[in-house]
């Protein structure tokens, strides 16, 4: 295995990673110093992921959410999330254009990878949203109606299923749709 684990990440790599990413060398040089040591081995394991999430959400179960979650950052789809991966994934959820977020969230709501977004698929990434944040109180607008009314919208040729483009036209036009899918608006 030789140096793969090593603590000390290649001027090189930081430059690419810099040049690749909305951070700075100084700040991939921070972000890989703390995923080193949660993960010193070099990758954050499916597990290790889900643990970080119960942290930010002890009144509910991440699990499902956080299994979704992670195979969108697993680029390469090896079973682990390396540096590279983890950083291009918070680069774009933290600092993207509307365009780079849109087509994230695209991938993390297109659970089966068929380049289409069915009303099943986003039912379940919102109701494990709700079921990861846990305090579910009746305020909250029930994720079958939300589908309904996401899909009422961008849903342009009535097939029950959104297109990347239907979803990025759609969620650009109106931005009450971004608000809907975000986490922050299910709170």
């Amino acid at each position: 295995m030789g140096n793969h684990c090593s603590r000390k990440i290649e001027k090189q790599k930081i430059t690419k990673l810099a040049e690749q990413t909305y951070f700075t060398e100084k700040e991939v040089k921070q972000w890989y110093k703390g995923f080193q040591q949660d993960c010193p081995d070099g990758k954050l394991t499916e597990k290790a992921f889900a643990k970080i999430y119960e942290r930010f959400f002890p009144n509910g179960d991440p699990s499902k959410f956080s299994k979704l979650l992670f195979h969108v950052f697993d680029e390469n789809h090896d079973g682990t999330i390396e540096f590279d991966e983890f950083i291009r994934a918070l680069s774009i959820t933290s600092r993207g254009t509307l365009e780079e977020k849109l087509l994230w969230a695209f991938k993390l709501y297109d659970l089966d990878s068929d380049g289409y977004i069915t009303k099943e698929e986003m039912s379940d990434i919102l109701d494990s949203m709700l079921i990861m944040i846990g305090d579910v109180s009746p305020k909250l607008i029930d994720p079958k109606e939300r589908v309904d009314q996401i899909f009422s919208e961008l849903d342009r040729n009535n097939d029950n299923r959104l297109s990347l483009d239907e979803f990025l036209e759609g969620s650009k036009s109106d931005p009450r749709i971004v608000q809907t899918l975000s986490l922050n608006n299910i709170l």
